[in-house]
C-alpha cells in the first residue's frame, strides 16, 4: 500500500517502539511479552520497509520483530505464533518478496524445533537431575542447542540447573509441578483444555477439531513463568 512520508515515518518510529519494548522483556527473561511485544510490530513492518528504503536507503538484512518469534516461540512450545506469522508473511507481499530476508526457510526451522524442546521437556520430566553434558547421547540432537535451551528455560525459571562436579557439567530438573492441573489452548481452532501440565508436553488430539497440535498454556502458569 502507498504512503506519505508522514505514514511511513509514524509506522517506522512504531514499529522502533515495540521492538524496544521486545528487546527489554528479553533482557528480564521475559520471553512471553517479548514475544507479544513483536508481534504488536508486524502491523507497523509494511510503512517501516518503505520508510527505510525510500528515505534511510538502507537495505533490510533482518526483521527483529520477525526474529523474536522465530527465536523465543519455540522456547514457549508456542507453535500458534508461528501459524500467525505464516499468516502475516501471506497478507504482508513486500516482506514476501524480499528473499533476502529469507523468512520461509527460518520459520520452517522453527517449526520443526517446537516438537524437539517438547521431547527435552518430557525428557526431563522423566528424568529428574538429568546431566547437560548428557542431553545429546540420551536424546540426539545438537548439544549446543540443547544447551542454549536449557540456558533459556531456567532465565525464564523454568528449569533448575545443579553444578555437577562428578560430571564436569550441570544437573537439570523442571522448577513446575508437571502434575499440577491446568489450561492450554488448541492453536488451531481455540479450544480450551484442562489436564495435568505433563499432558500437555506432547501434542495431543484436540476434542473439539481432532487435529493433533502442541497446546499452548494459558493462565497465571505461564504469565508467571515467562512474562
Amino acid at each position: 500500500m502507498s504512503m506519505k512520508k508522514a505514514e511511513m515515518e509514524a509506522h517506522a518510529n512504531a514499529y522502533r517502539a515495540h521492538v524496544h519494548r521486545a528487546r527489554t522483556a528479553e533482557s528480564s527473561g521475559l520471553y512471553r511479552a517479548a514475544v507479544d511485544a513483536a508481534i504488536e510490530a508486524w502491523g507497523h513492518i509494511d510503512g517501516m520497509m518503505q520508510y527505510e528504503r525510500k528515505y534511510a536507503e538502507g537495505q533490510l538484512s533482518q526483521l527483529e520483530a520477525v526474529d523474536f518469534v522465530l527465536k523465543y516461540a519455540p522456547l514457549l512450545l508456542d507453535a500458534r505464533s508461528l501459524n500467525r506469522l505464516e499468516d502475516f508473511l501471506n497478507e504482508c507481499k513486500r516482506l514476501k518478496r524480499d528473499s533476502s530476508l529469507n523468512v520461509g526457510e527460518l520459520l520452517s526451522n522453527a517449526r520443526s524445533q517446537v516438537p524437539e524442546n517438547h521431547r527435552l521437556w518430557a525428557h526431563l520430566e522423566r528424568n529428574p537431575g538429568a546431566v547437560q553434558s548428557q542431553i545429546q547421547r540420551t536424546i540426539g540432537g545438537d548439544q549446543s542447542r540443547w544447551r542454549w535451551v536449557v540456558e533459556a528455560w531456567e532465565k525464564m525459571g523454568l528449569v533448575i540447573r545443579a553444578p555437577s562436579p562428578e560430571a564436569a557439567s550441570y544437573r537439570v530438573s523442571l522448577s513446575t509441578r508437571m502434575g499440577q492441573v491446568i489450561s492450554a489452548k488448541c492453536p488451531s481452532c481455540g479450544e480450551v483444555a484442562e489436564a495435568p501440565k505433563a499432558m500437555f508436553l506432547e501434542p495431543m488430539t484436540c476434542p473439539r477439531c481432532n487435529s493433533a497440535e502442541a497446546f499452548v498454556i494459558l493462565g497465571q502458569q505461564t504469565s508467571s513463568q515467562t512474562g
